[in-house]
């Protein structure tokens, strides 16, 4: 072990670190329920052809509208298509949408974030400014501006919502690095002749992550809804393309009289988004120094 790797306290992982870990898991009963619940929406993803009954794009004028029954769980939509089978297949595009935008966010904001908070001066007075004309715009009228300039479509959808999220991670990395970098074994790797750069991504950015990571487990789920909210409007997702938000979308006319048209696919948002912030907030609480030292 490097003597700067022993300032920056980094040890080899002690087997007690897991166990510990997994006792904080099973004392927050939330956190227990948002993974169970998220790991079944994956599952139902990745299973998709062998768990739904029918094709989701298939139409079948002969069951337009069939209420849930048995052969049907969820019922059908206007085309006769299975809303259960679509549902399922949905959640693949949907957990594709949040990985998609919330990678994509990090991949722009964390060499931001962290050049910005290392740097500092100029440098970073010029990098939050950019960023600061992101995040004067609305939540959703940035996304919405890129997307209708684009063209709409469920990968210009994407790109945007990513656009208009990497300013936040940036700006929390950043505060983070700013730290730091005031730190003793910042200081000996300096004094050591470290190039700056390898001081950054070796030593600056592992630690100051924790934050950002934290962020980014809860704005999956806000991702998806983004997502959705843009499909809902016409400028997301576009048929035959099976997504939550359009199902409620193409469902909203008929919603009144037809309920489970949109009532179930609404349904797997709410789930699946309620999850994932349970368990973003459960990962904060294991993170955090203060709640560790409680349990």
């Amino acid at each position: 072990m490097s003597s700067i790797d022993a300032l920056a306290g980094e040890h080899p992982a002690r087997p007690g670190r897991v166990a510990f870990a997994l006792h904080l898991v099973r004392g927050n009963p939330l956190m227990v329920f948002g993974l169970a619940v998220l790991t079944a929406v994956v599952l139902g993803a990745l299973l998709a052809p062998w768990i739904a009954p029918y094709d989701p794009t298939e139409i079948n004028f002969g069951d337009k509208l069939v209420p849930p029954r048995a052969d049907h769980l969820f019922g059908t939509d206007s085309l006769g298509r299975d809303i259960f089978s679509r549902v399922i297949y949905g959640a693949r595009t949907s957990l594709t949408v949040g990985l998609a935008v919330v990678g994509l966010a990090l991949l722009i904001g964390i060499p931001i974030g962290l050049v910005a908070g290392y740097v500092g001066g100029r440098v970073d007075a010029f990098l939050m400014r950019v960023t600061d004309v992101f995040l004067a715009f609305p939540a959703l009228l940035l996304p919405i501006a890129i997307t209708a300039a684009l063209g709409p479509g469920l990968m210009n959808a994407m790109l945007a919502l990513a656009i208009s999220w990497f300013p936040w991670y940036s700006r929390i990395l950043r505060g983070a690095v700013l730290q730091v970098r005031e730190e003793l074994y910042i200081d000996a790797a300096r004094a050591m002749g470290v190039r700056h750069i390898w001081i950054m991504i070796r030593h600056a950015l592992p630690n100051s992550l924790t934050p950002v990571i934290v962020q980014a487990s809860m704005d999956f789920g806000y991702t998806i809804l983004a997502a959705a909210s843009l499909s809902f409007i016409g400028i997301g997702a576009r048929p035959p393309t099976v997504e939550w938000g359009l199902m409620v979308a193409t469902s909203r006319s008929s919603f009144l009289e037809f309920w489970w048209t949109a009532a179930f696919p609404g349904l797997a948002i709410f789930v699946t988004v309620l999850a994932v912030n349970v368990l973003g907030d459960g990962i904060r609480d294991i993170l955090d120094p203060k709640y560790r030292s409680r349990r």
